[in-house]
């Protein structure tokens, strides 16, 4: 069974930072591209960063869309089959809850409960 579990959000202040973790079960991890996703208030859950699985030769490679580029940084430790999302700088807008997931051609497993982040002053 797939499991997706989701930590580390919390109440920050704009400028602050958070440490997001994902523990994921060995069927979606291994092998698999995964990555953040994030639901806003009113809004539809968008994808934030995503990570390759890293192969011989060639390391994990990240994407992220450009609203958080340069502030957030998606990184995978395959030992513990664990995601990760630094989160920098956070703004207002970076608010929602967040999930983790497959990301490109790994097909999405059933949703975790998702970690909220509230950015406020």
């Amino acid at each position: 069974q797939v499991q997706l579990v989701e930590s580390g959000g919390g109440l920050v202040q704009p400028g602050g930072s958070l440490r997001l973790s994902c523990a994921a079960s060995e069927t979606i991890y291994s092998g698999n591209d995964m990555g953040w996703y994030r639901q806003a208030p009113g809004k539809e859950r968008e994808v934030v960063a995503t990570i390759s699985y890293e192969t011989i030769g060639v390391g994990p490679i990240a994407n992220y869309i450009p609203s958080v580029r340069g502030r957030f940084f998606i990184s995978r430790d395959n030992a513990k089959k664990t995601v990760y999302l630094q989160m920098n700088n956070l703004k207002l807008e970076d608010t929602g809850v967040y999930y983790c997931n497959g990301a490109g051609r790994t097909p999405l497993a059933a949703w975790g409960q998702g970690t909220q982040v509230t950015v406020s002053s």
